[in-house]
């Protein structure tokens, strides 16, 4: 049987050391022939070793990922890596491309690669459609998408109005959410998963599964004796641990 080949194209090394190790867990048949940093580098790769599936960052300096999808439509398969949130990713999601979502989990990683081993089974999709795709999916990205500016949480008897921007973190508990700002703790009904696919994912990133931190507000990331993160804040003397799953975020800051 002959082995499936693939290239990963991202502009963050540990997080191309991370899909690379996730990849081979769930898929151990598979080749990583190569990795490039950006979207020309990622062309040659394509062009030189002719693999059958291209891991693609959306966001690549030099040619984005849609960019370097356009180049080499029906060529190979393609999997986006991407950091947008759930109301752009959906148009991702079709018959001739699949998605990674940053950060990338096992559950995904393991829907993706059945995707794939069914695709690569069945004829190869024409350049057409594969271009249509690709258009689709850029003119879903255009749309300015809305998120949550303001958190209305429980305080004394009433309801406070919480900017954003003033929220270290989010850690889930029993039945509610924590809100911690400086001016201390608060709670919420939202639950981790939900804020995730409301908050703007350039400023609020989940670092554990019952986590999400405002990066804007962390002071210092440390490595931890356990081999993970801990990160440290500005304006509060707490500190929140940042899980293995998560800690490739803040690898080479």
């Amino acid at each position: 049987m002959r082995q499936i080949r693939a290239i990963i194209a991202d502009d963050e090394e540990a997080l191309r050391s991370y899909l690379k190790k996730k990849l081979l867990s769930a898929w151990p048949e598979l080749a990583i022939t190569g990795e490039a940093g950006d979207g020309p580098a990622a062309l040659r790769l394509i062009a030189d070793s002719r693999p059958d599936i291209a891991f693609l960052d959306v966001q690549m300096p030099g040619a984005t990922g849609l960019e370097v999808a356009r180049r080499i439509a029906g060529t190979c398969a393609v999997v986006f890596v991407t950091a947008y949130n759930k109301y752009a990713v959906e148009a991702f999601e079709s018959e001739a491309l699949d998605y990674l979502l940053k950060p990338v989990t096992d559950e995904r990683i393991e829907k993706t690669v059945k995707r794939l081993k069914e695709r690569l089974n069945t004829p190869h999709l024409s350049a057409a459609s594969v271009s249509e795709a690709i258009e689709k999916i850029a003119f879903a990205l255009q749309k300015p998408a809305v998120f949550l500016q303001w958190i209305k949480a429980q305080h004394k008897g009433g309801v406070r109005l919480i900017p954003v921007n003033e929220i270290c973190y989010f850690k889930a508990t029993d039945k509610y959410t924590t809100v911690r700002t400086r001016d201390g703790e608060f709670l919420i009904r939202k639950t981790i998963k939900e804020l995730e696919e409301e908050l703007e994912p350039g400023q609020f990133w989940r670092v554990h599964r019952s986590a999400i931190v405002n990066v804007r507000a962390i002071q210092t990331v440390a490595d931890s004796l356990s081999g993970s993160c801990m990160i440290k804040f500005k304006d509060i003397q707490e500190d929140l641990s940042v899980s293995r799953a998560y800690s490739h975020l803040f690898r080479q800051m």
